[in-house]
């Protein structure tokens, strides 16, 4: 089975922007991810987006971005057939801590809910499969070296399984994310072409900019 690199999407410090159709926006002085994802990125609005924790907003950003560069409509009401798989640096460590002084401000008796729902690494992937209905399997994985390289590995041997028609793979870092969507057929790069070209950076500004320079070459 052949699986390709369909569509990307990516958000840096910088701004953000899509593999395949080579869209890119800069932030104008003063804007953010945050703001740009209530006006520009989303083509429905996403429940409770200010209460969603800050590596979810950036998740669904990203994917948001993927599935627009694939031209992909996805919705509960219009489920598709893809999985997702992701990582971050940190797990799910910030919301933890959150959650526990929260804890500990309320004298050891309550906590804010909407904290404790994101003290799982795999919630802003929840999140992400709840507003675009992806049917596909869903897995938060942690890699000591190359983490993106060893997603992009992991999704292709996932479709070749049949786990999913097709499987978005991806990282954030801060403030910062990039999520690729992987397919059966011809795309705009193999996955073994991405894979060479990434080496063992994981730095995701770094990895756009390879990536980037990979499409234009194809």
């Amino acid at each position: 089975m052949n699986v390709s690199v369909i569509a990307a999407g990516w958000v840096t410090s910088h701004g953000y922007g899509t593999l395949k159709s080579r869209e890119e926006q800069v932030f104008a002085e003063g804007e953010t991810i945050y703001s740009a994802a209530k006006s520009s990125i989303f083509t429905r609005p996403v429940r409770n987006f200010g209460r969603l924790d800050r590596l979810s907003r950036i998740t669904l950003a990203t994917v948001a971005l993927a599935l627009k560069d694939a031209g992909i409509e996805a919705s509960p009401e219009k489920k598709v057939d893809v999985g997702i798989i992701g990582t971050n640096s940190t797990g799910s460590l910030e919301t933890d801590c959150d959650f526990f002084r929260d804890y500990l401000d309320n004298g050891r008796k309550l906590a804010r809910a909407n904290l404790f729902i994101y003290t799982l690494p795999s919630s802003p992937l929840g999140e992400a499969s709840i507003h675009f209905g992806l049917k596909g399997a869903l897995l938060y994985t942690a890699y000591g070296e190359d983490p993106l390289k060893s997603l992009l590995s992991t999704s292709a041997l996932m479709i070749e399984a049949g786990e999913a028609g097709m499987m978005l793979a991806g990282m954030t870092s801060g403030d910062e994310g990039l999520y690729f969507l992987l397919g059966e057929g011809e795309g705009i790069s193999s996955v073994s072409a991405l894979l060479e070209l990434l080496d063992t950076d994981s730095d995701i500004s770094t990895v756009v900019t390879k990536a980037r320079k990979l499409t234009r070459l194809v």
